[in-house]
């Protein structure tokens, strides 16, 4: 290099670290009954803190999956061709039982621990956590039909990746996509046109086209079609279990925003074979199974897009002069990280939270069922709802650094809107909760019993969850007011939690900023008083 291109004052490469060190996510594991798996945490920690984690996460990226129709012969064969980095990321997220291994273990905490895996695995690449998520979700949709449960969730949940186009029953593990959404319809399934007509067999032939099909390189899809009884769901395989390929015609990919690593599809079903989830004509509620799941993921996934972002920011601020200092010692540049990290530290609390609400729900809780049902879809509208604004204030502390690919931060922005369009944009989610408090009074009662465990330990959050609970209910024009309503409902909860479970310093900011009105609209805005060293000290990345 010429004397020129002397490089100074740039931030070590941020890998061989533990992305698995977190205060919050390690002190959340144990309170959600889960510290058994901190062993298996750190170990994948390690790996997702790699050079070689990162660069399989470029390499799935850049090159994008690419349909193949037809075989050199012309026979069809509709799949989707992937770089060899995406098969080891889903390879590592399968063997460490990020997709449905779960429900195979009767162990306390086990979605808990699937969950903090789901959050560190995720910081690395986020576009193959959806067959993961959605393979998660089929099991509790599947067990509406125990033949169909008996006959393929021990596949689903088994360690093993067996990626290709063969029967069911002859591979090792499966994974499962979802296919709703219709152009004409979107978020509103009950307009859907795709039909199903019964076969001999009890089972059905599907005529129709989908506008979306998550991961349509899968092995068996939860499909919501119109028959004699109105929207059933029915189970669909690519490969029948004589080895003829069911007429799923994939007809494009998406050309998306974000998430390019992973393959969305526009299908159609041609007399495609499937058989039935549940009771026909019941078929929307059987997919609320899946998609109260899907939902947790959402939240997960966006929490730990925060974390990714903040870690990334972080490490450049201790390294980076600018004006005589580092980046991080500047006060206008902490205000700045010190509020993002309450955002990305209230996210990872609340995530893991849901995931011990739905692992207790899962072992019969019924209170925890009842909390669940409404604050999934609570948390799913926030959470989701910050991350875009996070991870572009994130890469903004990079500077110009953080506009170009190879920083990374451009793959984050980009993915940050996925979690608040998918599974239902922010008006179906705020909607959805409306319904949920009508239908469900004791829902209501579990979220306020939650989040009163934190009353007398600051005025000024008692006062938010009294307006609160005025506001509830009141039901005067709630449609319209339904996304004020459950954003105060989310950061009520958030924080309840901090206040229980973060330190002292990292709760009070929080509170103040977000409850009594100490700050302005962007990230840096936090109010003179507020304990910064506490907050950077609590949020470094140990690298």
């Amino acid at each position: 290099m010429p004397p020129t291109h002397e490089v100074f004052n740039q931030p070590a490469p941020l890998e061989d670290y533990d992305v698995a060190t977190e205060d919050a996510l390690l002190d959340g594991l144990h309170r959600e009954g889960a510290g058994w798996a901190a062993d298996e945490l750190h170990e994948l920690g390690r790996l997702a803190g790699t050079a070689r984690a990162g660069l399989w996460a470029e390499q799935a990226n850049v090159n994008h999956p690419a349909l193949r129709t037809h075989d050199r012969y012309g026979h069809r064969v509709d799949e989707v061709d992937f770089h060899p980095a995406w098969h080891v990321l889903t390879d590592t997220a399968v063997r460490y039982g990020l997709h449905a291994a779960p429900w195979a273990e009767d162990t306390p905490g086990s979605h808990v621990a699937r969950a903090a895996k789901f959050y560190v695995w995720s910081q690395v690449e986020g576009g193959h956590g959806c067959p993961m998520s959605m393979t998660y979700a089929a099991v509790p949709a599947l067990r509406h039909s125990p033949e169909l449960a008996a006959r393929y969730e021990p596949l689903l949940s088994a360690r093993s990746y067996d990626f290709g186009l063969r029967p069911p029953r002859s591979k090792e593990g499966l994974l499962a996509g979802m296919s709703m959404t219709e152009k004409q319809g979107g978020s509103d399934v009950r307009s859907n046109t795709t039909s199903a007509v019964p076969t001999s067999d009890g089972g059905y032939l599907i005529t129709g086209h989908k506008w979306f099909t998550s991961a349509p390189m899968g092995d068996l899809f939860l499909t919501l079609v119109q028959t004699a009884e109105g929207p059933t769901c029915l189970l669909v395989p690519r490969v029948l279990e004589d080895g003829t390929r069911n007429t799923l015609l994939i007809q494009r990919l998406k050309d998306k925003l974000g998430n390019r690593s992973n393959a969305s599809a526009e299908v159609e079903y041609d007399e495609a074979m499937g058989w039935p989830v549940g009771s026909p004509g019941r078929g929307v509620r059987t997919i609320i199974d899946m998609v109260n799941s899907t939902r947790l993921d959402c939240v997960v996934g966006s929490a730990a897009g925060m974390r990714a972002g903040l870690v990334r920011a972080m490490h450049h601020a201790t390294q980076r002069r600018a004006f005589g200092d580092l980046l991080v010692n500047q006060p206008l540049m902490r205000n700045v990280l010190a509020d993002l990290s309450l955002e990305a530290e209230a996210a990872t609390v609340l995530m893991l939270r849901l995931a011990g609400a739905a692992d207790r729900a899962v072992h019969g809780d019924e209170h925890e069922d009842a909390f669940r049902r409404i604050a999934v879809a609570v948390g799913k509208y926030w959470v989701t709802k910050r991350l875009p604004a996070h991870a572009g204030e994130a890469l903004e502390c990079l500077g110009g650094n953080g506009y170009v690919e190879e920083s990374g931060m451009p793959r984050l922005f980009r993915e940050s809107p996925l979690n608040s369009i998918w599974e239902g944009s922010g008006n179906v989610v705020a909607l959805d909760v409306l319904r949920a408090m009508a239908k469900q009074p004791s829902g209501v009662s579990a979220f306020f019993a939650e989040a009163e465990r934190a009353c007398g330990a600051d005025r000024r959050f008692d006062d938010a969850l009294a307006r609160l609970r005025e506001d509830v209910g009141d039901v005067t024009d709630m449609q319209f007011r339904a996304r004020e309503l459950v954003e105060r409902m989310a950061l009520t909860l958030q924080a309840s939690l901090m206040i229980r479970h973060a330190p002292a310093p990292v709760a009070d900011a929080f509170v103040a900023s977000r409850l009594g009105g100490e700050r302005g609209a962007s990230f840096g805005t936090l109010a003179r008083g507020a304990d910064v060293a506490a907050i950077l000290e609590r949020n470094q990345p140990r690298v």
